[in-house]
């Protein structure tokens, strides 16, 4: 505000000429208390602005009708006053700035720059979060009728403050950065979705969050340790879909439920190995490989499955009581409401976690992921570590499509489609490098969680199934830009 004052009174100087001195000092005193820009078309778009955001707040304010027409009529004038106030004391820190550009020296001038890249550098990720989350609020409030609402804004800018203390906080953290932010997103999320859904964190909605984290989760155990290694894993829905199916068949066709869940599960590890070994000769051409694998596995489990029947790519019958309980929502674990399902994540998310930091197989995958060309000096053999975790990834693909049979109580080779997009969503939210050697499932853990709040909370609020593809996308950008890394030197030294 100094700047701005003092450039004004240099301004007043060079116009001494033109005006009166008594105006002239009248002119100094209104631009200490009221910066002004020098631009008339950028003082006329200042109040423009400020206008269109009044006539915002009248209209949501009296389309609430929580408050009175004076309070409404009131906190819109003092809104368009401050939001003037600010954008104008903007423009004339640019104008300021402007003059002091002019008489700075050309070694100045690359400083300034330098040290202006290197602040965008620092927060540009910060900034696009921040757009990404503000033209997703507008594009809402314009385009759909019941967001428009004084709990929204208000939630809009309560995650604003906490996705700003959440990037500049974590800076401070030497490793953890990711998991970090994922639970401050997490726990904004929380309080937000608390505060505009009556009913969030009722029992029913919290044991519902958690067994859809719990599918989502275990599906995203193999993509997770493929994502360690560097690769990908494209056939997890496909996989899910034809276990699905398959298992009801087996069962439908008379075999005991427990062989054909565990054949299914061994199906599920074929695939991944057949997966594994293909992706490993053709190195670089995982994606592709994974995707033509779960297209072929889907058809052939479609064709074997409708062979005497009319309706191919679903299969009747009755589900098991034991797979029933396992994954419904009302299903009971030693006597309690909660569904065995969740439990399995549990134990899984802590064989998992446990398992990748303190054994040798753990440690030995990360060295591959960070450099293959060293591991291997180490002894540490490629295709062994690459082939088994496309396994893994089958087998609780699998396992994944098996547990939401006993969900839905029906077979659908579609049942999958959905985590596609999911599996690779939580692994890159949570964290987790897709170039190999950096992070874990914990980092997974915490992104299904983000994704499942997050999905409930569009979901209490009405929005469709596309705005939620349309917002994890929005999502995703920021998160990869962050945890994204330089390609590893593959050095075979």
């Amino acid at each position: 505000m100094r700047q701005a004052g003092r450039w004004w009174v240099v301004m007043a100087d060079h116009s001494s000429n033109n005006v009166p001195s008594q105006k002239q000092d009248n002119t100094i005193s209104l631009a200490n208390v009221l910066p002004i820009p020098r631009s008339r078309i950028v003082l006329w778009v200042n109040i423009a602005l400020s206008l269109i955001v009044a006539t915002i707040g009248f209209g949501v304010g009296f389309g609430e009708g929580i408050l009175s027409a004076q309070q409404i009529i009131l906190f819109g004038i003092i809104s368009a006053l401050l939001l003037f106030l600010l954008l104008n004391y903007v423009a004339t820190i640019f104008d300021a700035r402007s003059a002091i550009e002019r008489a700075e020296t050309e070694v100045q001038k690359d400083d300034r720059q330098r040290q202006t890249k290197v602040a965008w550098r620092n927060n540009r990720i910060m900034a696009l979060a921040m757009i990404s989350l503000l033209i997703l609020y507008l594009l809402l409030t314009a385009s759909i009728e019941e967001f428009r609402s004084i709990k929204n804004l208000i939630a809009f800018l309560v995650l604003e403050l906490i996705l700003l203390f959440a990037f500049k906080v974590s800076g401070y953290f030497a490793s953890g950065r990711s998991a970090f932010i994922g639970l401050i997103v997490l726990g904004a999320l929380i309080v937000i979705s608390s505060f505009s859904i009556e009913g969030f964190l009722s029992a029913p909605n919290v044991r519902a969050i958690l067994l859809f984290a719990a599918f989502l989760g275990i599906a995203s155990v193999g993509q997770t340790l493929v994502a360690l290694l560097g690769g990908l894993d494209l056939s997890i829905p496909f996989v899910i879909g034809s276990a699905n199916i398959a298992l009801l068949s087996l069962i439908s066709a008379g075999v005991p439920s427990y062989v054909a869940f565990g054949f299914v599960l061994v199906l599920g590890g074929a695939v991944g190995f057949l997966n594994g070994v293909m992706s490993y000769k053709l190195q670089g051409q995982a994606l592709i490989v994974t995707l033509g694998t779960g297209f072929a596995v889907a058809g052939f489990t479609q064709i074997m499955t409708s062979i005497g029947s009319a309706f191919a790519g679903n299969v009747f019958g009755t589900v098991p009581g034991w797979l029933s309980n396992l994954a419904a929502m009302n299903g009971r674990f030693l006597g309690m409401k909660i569904p065995p399902t969740i439990i399995i994540w549990l134990v899984i998310a802590i064989v998992m976690i446990v398992g990748l930091r303190m054994t040798a197989w753990g440690r030995n995958l990360y060295a591959l992921g960070g450099n293959r060309g060293a591991a291997r000096l180490l002894g540490i053999s490629e295709l062994k570590y690459w082939v088994a975790c496309y396994v893994i990834s089958g087998v609780f693909a699998a396992l994944t499509g098996s547990l939401l049979l006993g969900w839905s109580g029906g077979a659908f080779i579609g049942v999958g489609d959905p985590y596609l997009f999911t599996t690779l969503a939580a692994v890159v939210i949570g964290g987790t490098s897709l170039l190999g050697g950096n992070g874990g499932y914990g980092f997974t853990v915490i992104g299904v969680l983000v994704l499942q709040v997050l999905t409930s909370f569009l979901l209490g609020i009405g929005l469709q199934y596309e705005w939620q593809q349309f917002i994890f996308g929005l999502l995703i950008l920021p998160m990869v830009a962050l945890y994204g890394r330089s390609p590893h030197i593959r050095a075979t030294v």
